[in-house]
C-alpha cells in the first residue's frame, strides 16, 4: 500500500468526532422521546376513559372478519351536484370502495352532508343494457337491463331496496321496494352518467330512508334475453353494518385537542368515528435541516416511518400496526417523520374499555416539534463542522502524502539514474533538508561516491595490475628458462616445465589486462577517417568462416553502402569481441547472426547467438570491467572484453546494449552515420 493512501486510511480516524457527536445526539433524544412518549401515552388513556362513557356511539355485536364488507360514509364539506361526476366530492385518493365486477372492477363511495347520504357507483360493462317499457316489471324491478340496488335494513326489520335503472343516460327516476312492492321515490335525486368502458350512477337519498345495515348490488345484462350476473358488497343474506363518523364523538373529541395535536376515534373494527384536531398547528416554529445534512439526520437519529402512514386512511378503517394492537387491548406507540419537511409525529393508540371489552381504540397524534427541532439543528450544526473538519484534515494528509511520495519518488529514481552513470558522483534531491528523507538522501550519496570511488579503482585495477606484475613475471620466467638449460632429473623437468606454462597463461592475462588501457590510449590518438562499413564487415565475416569453422557465421544487410567515420581495425576488435562472446555461449553448428541495418542517421550492428538468456540483475553490469558470465573453469576470462567492446562504441560516438531474444541473446552497436554531403 502506497504512503499517500496509508496517510488516507489514518485520516479516516477523525471521523470518530463525528461519530461520538452524533451518539451523544441520539441519546438525547431518545430520553426526550421517551418522555413525551410516556407523557402522551398518560393522556390517551385519559382521553379513551373519557371517550368510553359514551358507549351509545359504539356499534356492538361486529364481526371483525366481515369489516371489509362495510359501507364507510365520508363526510363531505359542500353539498356536490348529482351530474354522475364525483370531482365535487373533494375525497382523498383511495376513498372509494372497490368490488369485483363481471366485466372488471366497480368503485363505490358513500358520503353525507346535511342529512343526506350521497351514492356514487362507478361500473364497467362492455356492453350496456337499457330498461324499456316491455322490460320492466314494477314487481321485481327491470328484469331484462343493467341496474343497481341499494340495499338497506334495520334487523330484524325487513329490508328495503332502492333501485336505479335508466332508459338513457341523464336524469332517472328510483324506485322502492318494501312489502307493498316497487313505487317510484321522489325523494331521491339520481343521475346516470354514460362513460366509455360503463356507466356512473350518482344518487341523492334522505337519510331519514335508511338503515343501519347498507349494502349494494350491481346487475350486468349481456342482452334483453338473459338474467343478468349479479355483483354484491356482502357476502351474506343481508348487508353489514354501515359506519356513520359519530357527530356526538367529534364534538367531544373536538373539545379535548390542543394545537399541534389530533385525535381518532374508531369502531372496535377499525373504523373512523371521529377525527378532530390539525398537527400543523404546532405553535413551535419547526426548521428542519435542509439538504445533505437532513439526509444524514434521517439515517442517524429520526428513526421510524414515513410520516404519510400517520395520516387517517383514506378508506376510513385504521389499520396501523399500533391502531390494530390497541383494538386487540394493547396500548402501543408509533413514529414516524415526514422526509420532506423533516416533522416528526408520535402516535399513542389506546383501547377504549367497558367493563373489559374493546369498544374501539383512541389515536393521539402529536408532532414532536418542540424536541426535534433542537436535536436537528444541533445536529445538523454538528455535522457540518465535523465533515468540514474531517475533509480539511484528510485533504491536508493527502497533499502531505502527496508531497512526501513525491521527494521519496524523485530520490528512487536520481538514485537509479546515478547507477547509470559511470561516475556515480551526482548529486540527490533533498540533500540539504534537515529531516529523516534529507539523511536518506545524504547516505545515499555517501554510499553512491564511495560506490563511484570503488568503480574508478577496479577500471586502474587492470593496468596497475599489468604494469606492477610484468617486471616480476619477466624475471620469473627468464629464472625458468635458465633453469631449463641447467642438468635436472625427470621430476625436476617436469616442475620446470608446468611452471613455464603457468607463467605463459599469467603473461596472456596481463596482457589481456592491459589491453582496455591500450585501447583506451589508441582511442584518444586514434586519427578518424571514412570508410564503408558494410565492406569492412564482409570481409571480417569472410575471414570469421575460416577462423570458427564449428560455428555458422551469417551477414545479412539491405544496405549497399554504410558510410561512417572513426577507426576500422577498432570496429573489427570490438566485433571480435562480440563474435568471441558468442562463439564462447553458443554450441556446435550453431549460427551466429551479423546485420547491419540504419535507422534515421543511426547504422544499427547487431550479433546474435543462441544460448542461455541473459539475468536480468546483469543486464546493466554486463559491459562493466572485470564481470563475466562464464564459470571458473576458464581463467583466462577476467570480463574484460565486452568492457573493451563498450569503450570502443562510445569512442566512436555510439553505445551498445544486450537484450534477451528468442532462444538466445542479441548484442547491438548503435554508430552515428557518416553525412554523405
Amino acid at each position: 500500500m502506497t504512503l499517500k493512501r496509508q496517510l488516507l486510511l489514518v485520516s479516516l480516524l477523525a471521523l470518530l468526532l463525528p461519530w461520538a457527536g452524533c451518539e451523544f445526539i441520539r441519546e438525547t433524544e431518545s430520553a426526550l422521546r421517551v418522555g413525551q412518549q410516556q407523557m402522551l401515552a398518560g393522556t390517551a388513556r385519559a382521553f379513551a376513559i373519557t371517550m368510553a362513557n359514551y358507549a351509545e356511539e359504539y356499534p356492538v355485536g361486529l364481526n371483525r372478519e366481515l369489516a371489509n364488507e362495510q359501507l364507510f360514509i365520508h363526510t363531505l364539506e359542500k353539498q356536490p351536484r348529482i351530474d354522475g361526476y364525483l370531482d365535487d366530492w373533494m375525497l382523498s385518493p383511495g376513498a372509494q370502495r372497490s368490488i369485483r365486477g363481471s366485466d372488471g372492477a366497480i368503485q363505490v363511495a358513500l358520503a353525507s352532508y346535511d342529512h343526506m347520504v350521497y351514492v356514487y357507483v362507478d361500473v364497467s360493462d362492455r356492453n350496456v343494457v337499457y330498461a324499456t317499457a316491455e322490460t320492466m316489471v314494477l314487481d321485481d324491478g327491470p328484469r331484462y337491463a343493467d341496474r343497481i340496488a341499494l340495499v338497506s335494513g334495520s334487523p330484524p326489520y325487513r329490508e328495503e331496496r332502492f333501485m336505479f335503472t335508466a332508459e338513457a343516460p341523464g336524469a332517472i327516476v328510483s324506485y322502492k321496494k318494501d312489502s307493498d312492492g316497487f313505487a317510484p321515490e321522489s325523494s331521491i335525486s339520481a343521475h346516470w352518467q354514460d362513460v366509455p368502458g360503463g356507466y356512473r350512477l350518482e344518487a341523492r337519498i334522505p337519510a331519514d330512508l335508511l338503515g343501519t345495515h347498507l349494502g349494494l348490488l350491481v346487475y350486468n345484462t349481456a342482452d334483453e334475453m338473459q338474467q343478468p350476473t349479479r355483483s354484491s358488497s356482502f357476502s351474506g343474506q343481508r348487508p353489514e353494518p354501515a359506519v356513520l363518523p359519530s357527530d356526538k364523538l367529534k364534538t367531544v373529541t373536538g373539545g379535548l385537542t390542543q394545537p399541534g395535536m389530533r385525535i381518532v376515534v374508531t369502531d372496535s373494527a377499525g373504523w373512523r368515528l371521529s377525527i378532530a384536531g390539525e398537527l400543523s398547528a404546532a405553535t413551535t416554529h419547526y426548521s428542519p435541516a435542509a439538504g445533505w445534512s437532513n439526509r444524514i439526520y434521517d439515517l442517524l437519529v429520526e428513526g421510524g416511518t414515513d410520516a404519510a402512514s400517520a395520516e387517517p386512511h383514506a378508506s376510513g378503517r385504521e389499520q396501523q400496526p399500533y391502531v390494530s394492537a390497541a383494538l386487540n387491548g394493547r396500548e402501543m406507540a408509533g413514529w414516524f417523520r415526514s422526509e420532506e419537511s423533516g416533522r416528526a409525529i408520535v402516535a399513542v393508540a389506546a383501547p377504549i374499555l367497558e367493563n373489559g371489552v374493546v369498544l374501539g381504540a383512541l389515536v393521539l397524534q402529536h408532532g414532536t416539534d418542540a424536541i426535534l427541532s433542537s436535536t436537528n439543528a444541533g445536529l445538523a450544526r454538528l455535522i457540518n463542522l465535523t465533515l468540514i473538519a474531517t475533509v480539511l484534515v484528510a485533504g491536508a494528509l493527502v497533499a502531505y502524502a502527496t508531497w512526501l511520495s513525491r521527494r521519496v519518488r524523485h530520490l528512487s529514481v536520481a538514485a537509479e539514474d546515478a547507477l547509470e552513470n559511470e561516475t556515480l558522483h551526482v548529486a540527490l534531491p533533498s540533500a540539504l533538508a534537515v529531516d529523516e528523507i534529507g539523511d536518506l538522501s545524504r547516505s545515499f550519496s555517501n554510499v553512491l561516491r564511495q560506490l563511484g570511488d570503488y568503480n574508478s579503482y577496479l577500471r586502474t585495477l587492470a593496468s596497475k595490475l599489468s604494469h606492477e606484475l610484468r617486471t616480476p613475471l619477466a624475471i620469473v620466467t627468464s629464472s625458468l628458462e635458465n633453469l631449463g638449460h641447467e642438468p635436472l632429473n625427470d621430476a625436476s623437468s617436469g616442475y620446470t616445465a608446468r611452471a613455464l606454462e603457468g607463467a605463459d597463461r599469467l603473461r596472456r592475462i596481463l596482457s589481456a589486462m592491459s589491453e582496455a588501457s591500450r585501447v583506451e590510449e589508441v582511442m584518444k590518438h586514434a586519427e578518424s577517417e571514412s570508410f564503408d562499413l558494410r565492406a569492412v564487415l564482409q570481409s571480417t565475416v569472410a575471414a570469421y568462416h575460416d577462423v570458427y569453422t564449428e560455428r555458422n557465421i551469417a551477414f545479412t544487410t539491405e544496405l549497399t553502402h554504410a558510410p561512417a567515420s572513426g577507426s576500422p581495425e577498432l570496429l573489427i576488435q570490438m566485433l571480435d569481441k562480440l563474435i568471441d562472446n558468442a562463439v564462447d555461449f553458443s554450441g556446435v553448428q550453431d549460427t551466429i547472426e551479423i546485420s547491419l541495418s540504419r535507422n534515421e542517421k543511426t547504422l544499427s550492428l547487431s550479433v546474435t547467438n543462441p544460448g542461455p538468456a541473459l539475468p536480468e540483475s546483469m543486464r546493466t553490469q554486463l559491459f562493466d570491467s572485470m564481470v563475466s558470465m562464464r564459470g571458473g573453469e576458464n581463467t583466462r576470462h577476467l570480463g574484460l572484453g565486452l568492457y573493451i567492446a563498450k569503450l570502443i562504441a562510445e569512442g566512436h560516438g555510439g553505445s551498445i546494449r544486450a537484450d534477451n531474444v528468442a532462444g538466445g541473446v542479441m548484442f547491438e552497436v548503435s554508430l552515428p552515420e557518416e553525412d554523405s554531403n
